[in-house]
């Protein structure tokens, strides 16, 4: 009470600064505000205050002032320039398709900061594109930043390497759990500090990293909030967000470009139509689109055929797969994807890729593949949907398991990817399999097969839009919000909100493996304990895993818990490089440990 009236007599000291931090915002007080906006000023307070009291602390132990030395968004720029010059000199009809998207990108930098799709068929470019738009409309308009959000760890790694390439590795900071930094001091503090609080230039993260800081409770997820205003926001494969949170996250979205200053870019070969939905919190949004004449574009880049297999036994899949030396069988669970595996195994060529394996042998894997498809050897691979978005491959052919129509035209991407062949020589085969999907997919899945009735080409912008429109219908209101996340939010219990707000519920246990690149990391995490960067290191060497399997590795004594969430693998055995964990802990293993 004495620092409260010692403020009414003007006796607090002048704390205006945070206005640099934030933009004005013209928002009354307390009753008077909406729920989802009083929520979100509340946060973006929380975050700046949150962050200035870290950054304080920390340069009082560093005996210094921490600040990060970023390049400046027109000299990104530049060097985005000088990477795509050679581009627009070429004669090649599909370069010079790829070209008339790039350009309609970089005009489209001068729009007015708001909403905008990016609707690119797959192998149009829209990684660089989706950047190039980016960087142009944030030195026009004087915003602070790129942040890319990708679904997938496996596709922001591929991201990552090809951001490098145009701006260098110390312009890029990657914020998600298989992060790996440099062994120089200097570098390594820079980039640590950067993914905690996102006071960097380019900014690549997860789904997960990104919604999961916006509704978490924590200090250390929220203090990067803040930075996120003046900000241009990319959302690669937006067609991913997952439906049982849609509402909360287009409601981020909206919030951020509403009242925050950012432009979001939801960039995809297989729009959703969610544009009713951001209305909603957005009422004058209009989602403007990037590319040039879309239905157009996705004529002259269709370079598959559809094929509907109707239903196949697991043996009778394994036979055709042999009838090719190249191809790509996609399933819907990790189960199936490791018994098909288990019966190709014996064949030279065979490959197995799913989230099972740590990001480490994912990547060595692909790797293989590559080099197998470019020599012409013999290659069959056998993954889940983690190969869908964005991992570059190119198949003769592809089978699919019948899923989402997103899912199967994804997959149809890995398929003459590059326009080798004719689209009508490279089939993409539908089938339905006894093996039982995903609970969560049987939606999508009957929304799929409406489409497959009605529509000749699946892959139109008609027959996305239809799906789409279907897939909504199909889920009532409730099931866009199944956690109750923005009745939460209205109310301001930011305990409540925190807890629901799981993206992969339950998937948040890590078991770190014990292979020969990383033993030096986990003798070092067991000699003196967890801290940030050391497991930031041992990410790549990790598996993410559901809270049951966790405690049933627990009750085999197969893990040495690091924490309550985490563990070591004590028994090298039980992981295989070709195909990863398995799905139970096998019986001889229990024996073994008891």
């Amino acid at each position: 009470m004495g620092r409260i009236n010692n403020a009414r007599r003007g006796g607090l000291e002048d704390c205006s600064v945070w206005r640099t931090e934030l933009p004005d915002i013209v928002l009354t007080g307390g009753e008077r505000r909406a729920g989802l906006g009083n929520y979100f000023y509340t946060k973006m307070l929380f975050s700046a205050l949150t962050d200035a009291d870290w950054l304080d602390t920390e340069a009082y132990f560093m005996n210094r002032p921490l600040s990060l030395k970023t390049t400046a968004i027109k000299n990104l720029l530049q060097k985005l320039n000088t990477y795509i010059a050679p581009w627009w000199d070429t004669k090649k009809d599909i370069n010079l398709r790829r070209c008339q998207i790039l350009k309609a990108a970089i005009k489209h930098g001068d729009d007015r900061p708001g909403l905008f799709s990016m609707t690119v068929p797959t192998g149009g470019g829209k990684t660089v594109s989706s950047m190039a738009f980016a960087l142009n409309h944030a030195s026009r308009h004087g915003l602070r930043r790129i942040i890319y959000v990708i679904p997938y760890c496996s596709i922001l790694e591929q991201t990552q390497s090809v951001f490098e390439d145009i701006f260098g590795q110390e312009n890029i900071t990657a914020h998600y759990s298989g992060a790996e930094f440099s062994s120089e001091a200097e570098l390594e503090d820079q980039r640590v500090f950067s993914t905690e609080n996102w006071e960097a230039p380019i900014i690549l993260t997860t789904a997960v990293q990104f919604f999961e800081s916006i509704y978490s409770n924590k200090p250390g997820k929220s203090r990067k909030l803040h930075n996120i205003a003046q900000s241009v926001l990319i959302f690669d494969e937006a067609q991913m967000l997952p439906v049982s949170y849609l509402r909360p996250c287009l409601a981020a979205i909206g919030e951020l470009v509403k009242n925050y200053r950012c432009s979001a870019v939801l960039c995809t070969a297989t729009q959703p139509s969610v544009e009713g939905l951001l209305r909603e919190y957005v009422p004058e949004a209009q989602i403007r689109e990037l590319c040039p004449e879309p239905e157009r574009m996705y004529q002259a880049f269709r370079r598959v055929r559809y094929t509907d297999d109707g239903q196949m036994t697991d043996e009778g899949l394994i036979e055709c797969l042999r009838a090719h030396r190249q191809v790509l069988c996609v399933v819907n669970s990790r189960r199936q994807a490791q018994a098909l595996y288990a019966a190709l195994e014996a064949d030279d060529g065979s490959f197995h890729l799913s989230t099972t394996m740590t990001p480490y042998d994912r990547r060595c894997q692909l790797q293989s593949i590559r080099m197998r498809l470019h020599d012409g050897k013999d290659c069959r691979v056998i993954s889940t949907s983690l190969i869908e978005a964005g991992v570059d491959v190119d198949f003769p052919v592809v089978y699919r398991a019948l899923a989402g129509l997103d899912s199967i035209i994804q997959s149809g991407g890995r398929c003459n990817r590059e326009g080798k062949r004719p689209a009508d020589e490279s089939l993409v085969h539908i089938f339905r399999t006894s093996a039982k999907a995903p609970r969560m997919l049987e939606q999508n899945i009957s929304a799929a097969a409406r489409i497959l009735k009605s529509y000749r080409d699946i892959d139109s912008l008609e027959a996305i839009h239809s799906y789409f429109q279907f897939l909504f219908y199909l889920k009532d209101d409730r099931q866009l919000d199944e956690k109750e996340i923005l009745d939460h939010v209205r109310k301001l219990n930011f305990k409540s909100v925190s807890e629901n707000f799981k993206l992969i519920d339950g998937a948040d246990y890590t078991v770190y493996i014990p292979i020969e690149e990383s033993k030096g990391l986990i003798q070092e995490l067991r000699r003196n304990g967890p801290d940030r960067d050391l497991l930031r290191k041992l990410g790549p060497y990790s598996v993410t895993i559901y809270r049951w399997y966790f405690s049933e590795l627990c009750k085999a004594g197969a893990l040495e818990a690091i924490a309550e969430n985490a563990g070591i693998l004590l028994n090298p055995a039980l992981y295989s490089r070709k195909t990863g964990l398995p799905l139970t802990v096998p019986e001889q293993s229990q024996a073994l440990f008891i």
